[in-house]
Parts: C-alpha cells; structure tokens; sequence
C-alpha cells in the first residue's frame, strides 16, 4: 500500500517538474534571443521565479522579465563596486551578516534608525549591490534571502522616505522577485503603525505575507523566529544570544573580496583593479576562475 502511494506521489512530482520545465522553455521562447549579460541572467532558475512571481501567466511572466532585463541592461546592478557605495554602509544600517538562516539562507540586516546619507539614488545603489551580494553568497541549494530589520534608534525624524521605501520595494519585487524569503521586522514603535499603513499599499500579496512583526514580549511571534535562525547565531538586538558588532572596515574588506568574484562571474574585468583592500592598501587576490554562476 505504501509503495503504490509513495510511487504516486513520486509520478505527481515528476509530472510537475516537467510542467514547470514546459513553461520555462515557452517563456525562453517568448523572450527570444538574448546575448551577453541578459542570457547569463536568464538561466531556467531565473525564469521560473518570474514565473512563480506572475502565477505562472506566461504574458504578465514576460512582460516582468522584459523590464527586469531593461532595468538591468541599464542601471548595470553587477557593476556596482562596494568603493563606490562604502560611504552608505559607514554606520551600518544595511549589511549581510556572517551567519545564515536555519535554511542556510543570506541574511541582510537592516537598521533604518543608522540612516546617515540624504541621496535616495545612493541608498538604493546600495542597497541593489547588497541584494546582489546576498545572492552572490547563497548556497547551491537555496535561492533566497532572509531580511532582519532592527528599530533601535527608529523616530519618525530618522524614518526613510516614503520614496525611499517605495522604490525599495519595487526593486525587490519588480527585479528580484522570489529572492525573499521572510522578512522579520523587530520590536517596532508604535508610531512606525502610521508608516507602515502607506508602505503595505506597496506590498503585492505575496511579498505583504511574508513581511512578519515581532515583539519581545510576544511569545508567537519570538517562537516563530526561532524557526528560522539559531539563538547562538541571532543578535541580541532580535531576541538571540550573539552580540551584533558592525566593523565598517572589515565588512569592507570583505566586501572588496567579494567584488573580485563578482568580475570573475560576470566578467566585468574592467573593474577588476578597483575591488582592493583600500583601508590596508593591500591588493585583493583574485580567486579561482572556476567559480559557479549563482542561480539568477
């Protein structure tokens, strides 16, 4: 009995991943020819979550990944160098952290209460080379990140902009959509409610559920974190028992690192002298060139 039914189960998932394969392959076609940096970004990985994103209507797919591919092609997000936005993340108010999900997911910590620069066009630049970088470190197996948002220090004279959140959100949901896979916003002030009642608008239905709120003394809401990352790995700013401590410079040289493998994978050499260590004068050391390509 249990054979007939575990064989079932195993023809029912076989048959979805080939469905899922056939709408992958009808909105490669549909796209068309694609060279250079857009092909390398259009891997099937890629193209299902678009898919994913749209319900898998293949009009509202393509015409998401069109954009997408513009957007791209355009503001160049694999070309942004950590030199070139290092000032945005001097305070730390938006960085990956050196611990991972419980899924072995990325993890970006965002501190809106650090904000410390006023050019919107700057703190998106970085906040793109960030999601880029969360990406660049995900394991084979995963393809999402996890957001950790930290309100210390949060009033309304250091919130971010209504323009500033808006296009954050259309940057993740427009241009990496089903890269997120929670994000938890900790320990809100009460007058982040107003706030929040204008960005949710934003939100399509997916990204709005996985948006969770948590609160210290909120037993739920602390129990449903701890489902996702380890208490010996979270910071005590979100409920866990590690001491967060963003150094600029070593996060910068991190950072720096980082931006070699970044030429490497997408071959955008012509940048590769400026990914150094500028705070130990130091030059990076390129790594191996068998590097593999992330699933995008």
């Amino acid at each position: 009995m249990f054979r007939i039914w575990s064989s079932s189960r195993h023809d029912q998932e076989d048959d979805s991943l080939q469905q899922a394969q056939k709408k992958v392959n009808e909105l490669r076609a549909a796209t068309g020819p694609l060279s250079g940096r857009s092909l390398q970004y259009c891997t099937d990985a890629c193209l299902k979550r678009y898919l994913e994103a749209r319900n898998w209507n293949m009009e509202k797919s393509k015409k998401m990944l069109e954009e997408s591919l513009k957007w791209r092609s355009t503001y160049k997000p694999e070309e942004i160098r950590w030199h070139e936005v290092a000032t945005e993340g001097e305070t730390g108010k938006l960085y990956r952290a050196n611990f991972h999900d419980r899924e072995g997911r990325s993890v970006l910590i965002l501190r809106p209460g650090m904000q410390n620069t006023a050019s919107i066009d700057n703190q998106m630049r970085h906040l793109v080379y960030l999601i880029e970088n969360a990406i660049l470190n995900l394991p084979d197996d995963q393809e999402q990140m996890a957001w950790l948002i930290d309100f210390t220090g949060w009033t309304l004279s250091t919130s971010v902009p209504i323009r500033s959140a808006r296009e954050t959100v259309n940057i993740l949901q427009n241009h990496y959509p089903e890269r997120l896979a929670i994000a938890f916003l900790y320990n809100p002030p009460r007058i982040f409610e107003a706030f929040w009642k204008v960005v949710k608008y934003f939100l399509e239905t997916k990204t709005f559920h996985k948006v969770k709120f948590v609160y210290p003394n909120n037993n739920a809401s602390v129990e449903l974190m701890k489902q996702y990352f380890d208490e010996e790995n979270l910071p005590k700013e979100f409920g866990g028992k590690a001491i967060l401590k963003y150094d600029h410079e070593e996060f910068s040289r991190l950072m720096a690192q980082d931006d070699v493998k970044t030429s490497a994978l997408w071959g955008s050499g012509e940048k590769l002298h400026q990914a150094t260590n500028v705070y130990s004068g130091a030059e990076v050391a390129p790594e191996p060139a068998n590097l593999a390509l992330p699933a995008s």
